[in-house]
This record gives structure tokens, sequence and C-alpha cells, in this order.
């Protein structure tokens, strides 16, 4: 076990290791606090092993020695193609020979994307959806929320998993209903984004101390998620990169535009385009 293991998890099989999959700023800090909660845990990303500080014993940079050591693995790799990639197609996991017993999805995809990997998983890999809310700090913190979609069964012998790395863990339903909820979630978050920004610029404009206004929002009828920790949000300065989280949040309203739409018939909403050009539009906030 690394350094950061404190003891063994109640009723997890002493054999049984966990995987992490895409250790960026969420994956990375939710295999660590798998390993502080005494999970066996291992990483495997694209990126160099050294590039993990004092977590790089635990990475591991061969996907087929990867698949083969884990029974469990989390995926929190950035969308649907890199998702595909690695659990099917370049790096191919879930190959014949894989270890592999349990996927658990944690990127932030369409539900149609969790369907789609349920079709091409072998019928004895069990598939849960458990998208998460919290960023980077929530993560490091180990306060992320948990929206679980599969079998009871299925979530009930995976919570430990979910209780070392968030701090509440709500059932949504079958499977995709996870997905379902938390891509609808993030279509109210990424308007709050848009709309935080944009009256922060123009109180920075005004000659309006932001500090001090997000302070009266966070007390009253402009209150946010994204606002009221907007100091210590990392991201919550960008500007928009496709590369960058501003760039995952247009992916993300793309998944929720995909549940919404399909729930009219195909129809979509001026407020879809409205979002995403914002979005795009967005500087870097350089005020105080």
């Amino acid at each position: 076990m690394s350094e950061f293991t404190v003891g063994a998890p109640r009723d997890w099989a002493d054999t049984e290791v966990v995987g992490v999959a895409g250790c960026g700023a969420m994956g990375l800090p939710m295999a660590r606090r798998l390993s502080l909660a005494g999970f066996d845990v291992l990483g495997f990303d694209v990126r160099a092993v050294d590039e993990f500080g004092d977590f790089a014993p635990r990475m591991v940079p061969d996907p087929v020695s990867f698949a083969r050591r884990c029974g469990t693995i989390v995926c929190v790799v950035r969308d649907e193609r890199q998702t595909h990639d690695l659990l099917f197609d370049e790096q191919n996991v879930c190959a014949s020979g894989s270890a592999i017993h349990t996927v658990v999805l944690s990127s932030t995809l369409s539900p149609r994307v969790v369907h789609e990997v349920r079709t091409r998983l072998d019928v004895d890999v069990t598939l849960i959806d458990a998208p998460m809310s919290g960023a980077p700090v929530g993560a490091e913190a180990g306060t992320l929320t948990f929206m679980l979609g599969g079998g009871e069964e299925d979530i009930a012998r995976a919570m430990p998993l979910f209780q070392a790395m968030g701090s509440a863990h709500y059932r949504c339903g079958a499977l995709g209903q996870g997905m379902t909820v938390k891509v609808l979630n993030n279509y109210v978050a990424v308007s709050s984004v848009v709309a935080v920004r944009r009256v922060l610029d123009a109180a920075r404009r005004a000659g309006v101390d932001t500090s001090r206004l997000r302070e009266i929002m966070s007390k009253s009828s402009g209150a946010t998620w994204y606002g009221d920790r907007f100091d210590d949000i990392a991201w919550s300065r960008e500007g928009y990169e496709p590369g960058n989280t501003i760039g995952i949040l247009e992916k993300d309203l793309a998944a929720a535009v995909d549940v919404l739409s399909e729930e009219a018939g195909g129809a979509t909403a001026p407020l879809d385009d409205v979002l995403r050009t914002a979005l795009r539009q967005l500087e870097p906030f350089t005020g105080r």
C-alpha cells in the first residue's frame, strides 16, 4: 500500500484493486481519497508517470497491465471519445483477459453514451453511472456529491467507494439516470457561470468592488454555487479555451441539451445556443 493508506475499508475484498482512469484535476484527488480510505488503488493516465508526484508509484503506464490488475475501475476521462478509447478502442482496457468486473462512469457524459457503453461491455461486467459535482476542491476534500444510476445491489456494493470520495450520494434510478440528473444539474450550473461572469465584468467596469458584490449575492437572491465559491474554484477566472474547464462546460452543456431535446421531441430552445455562445465568449476575469 502507498503512504496514503490508513486502513482497509470495511466489507471490501482484501484482493480487490480499484483503478482510477483519468488522473487529472478530478481523478487524481479522487484516487488519493480512495487510498486514504484504505483501498488498494492504481491510477492510469496517458500522461507520463513522473507528472504525478508522490502518487507516481501507483500509476500504471500500460493499459493492459492496468486492466489485468484492477477489478473495479472508476473512469474520470474527459469526454465521450476518451471514454470509448479507454474502454474499447485505443487503450481497450475491457478487452479479453481483463480482470475488470465493474466499470464506474464518473465522467460527465450524455446518458446516451452510458447506454452505448453498456451495449459494448461484456454482459458479465457491471456498469454504474456515477457522475459527481464539487470541482477539484471537493475532490481533494472528499466532499463530492455523487448521482448514481444502476442496479441497487451493484450500487450498494460500490457504496464504500463513493463514501470515500464524497459526502453526499444520491441513488437516482436505473442505469443512465444518474447521468441524466448530472447533466440537467450542469445546465443550471452553466447558466449560473455565464450569469455570474457577466455581472462581475459589468461591476468591474462600473468600479464596483466585485468581492463585495459576490458577498452580497451569497446572502441574497443572487446566490449560486459558482459565485459563492468563486475564490475556491481553481478554474473560476478562466476564459474559454477548448481544452480547459470552461471548454469542458461546453461539452457538459451539449450533454444536457441531448436530454432536454429528447424530452422535447427533438426540439431545442433558444437558450441552448445563447449559453453556448456566451461560454465561448468568456474572457479571463482579472478583477478582484
